[in-house]
């Protein structure tokens, strides 16, 4: 099993054991990201070509914590992430917006610390960290 298999399949345990919306999302979010074709690159490079450079730094360093649901409107407009999250998650794209904004910045302080995307065979351990926070 490669490495994107095994953070696929964690993913989806961990979003429908937990059964709550924000662990559902976490691990659709999750799965979506691996299938992107760019990685969590094409979120720091979305974020960044959106104004929100900022933003991806500080959720690098763990200085700010969360989101809004309009920041990551517009850091992932255009991806398809919040659609893809959405349909593998079973929730609405609103419900991916407002628990994105817990999310996604700990999903960039573990994969992309400093606002730098980390190497890919890292990402396993890296998914089940994040992942059990909410399980």
């Amino acid at each position: 099993m490669g490495i994107m298999d095994m953070i696929q399949s964690l993913a989806g345990q961990t979003g429908q054991a937990a059964g709550t919306d924000q662990a559902k999302v976490a691990g659709g979010f999750i799965e979506a990201l691996t299938q992107h074709p760019e990685g969590i690159q094409g979120v720091l490079d979305a974020f960044k070509n959106n104004g929100m450079a900022e933003h991806v730094g500080a959720w690098g360093t763990g200085a700010t914590t969360t989101a809004t649901p309009e920041q990551v409107q517009q850091g992932l407009g255009g991806t398809g992430l919040i659609e893809k999250t959405a349909e593998k998650a079973g929730v609405s794209p609103q419900v991916v917006q407002i628990a994105l904004a817990t999310v996604l910045p700990m999903v960039i302080q573990h994969f992309a610390p400093n606002g730098q995307a980390t190497p890919t065979s890292s990402m396993g351990s890296m998914a089940q960290s994040l992942l059990s926070k909410f399980a």
